[in-house]
């Protein structure tokens, strides 16, 4: 059986926190030259989670576009930091 919206967009947070290093200091961030700055993008991830989860407290039922849009955004900045070498 396939697990329900909610089911699955607390996975993918799980998911998130757990691949994303949300806990790395800034002075390993913002060493040398980089494309996208890590600390911005690390935080407006980390808010849009904060967000997501509210609302999963809350009683919302996201939909697969919202999960979807959660997802891309989360490898977007993934491969902004491996770009940066801050993530393998």
């Amino acid at each position: 059986m396939k697990p329900d919206t909610t089911e699955a967009m607390q996975t993918l947070i799980k998911q998130i926190r757990e691949t994303i290093p949300f806990d790395m200091p800034v002075a390993l961030m913002c060493n040398g030259p980089c494309t996208g700055c890590a600390k911005k993008l690390l935080d407006y991830l980390d808010m849009e989670l904060l967000d997501k989860e509210k609302n999963l407290k809350e009683g919302e039922i996201p939909n697969l576009g919202d999960i979807d849009k959660l997802a891309k955004t989360a490898k977007k900045i993934y491969r902004s930091l491996q770009k940066n070498g801050l993530v393998d």
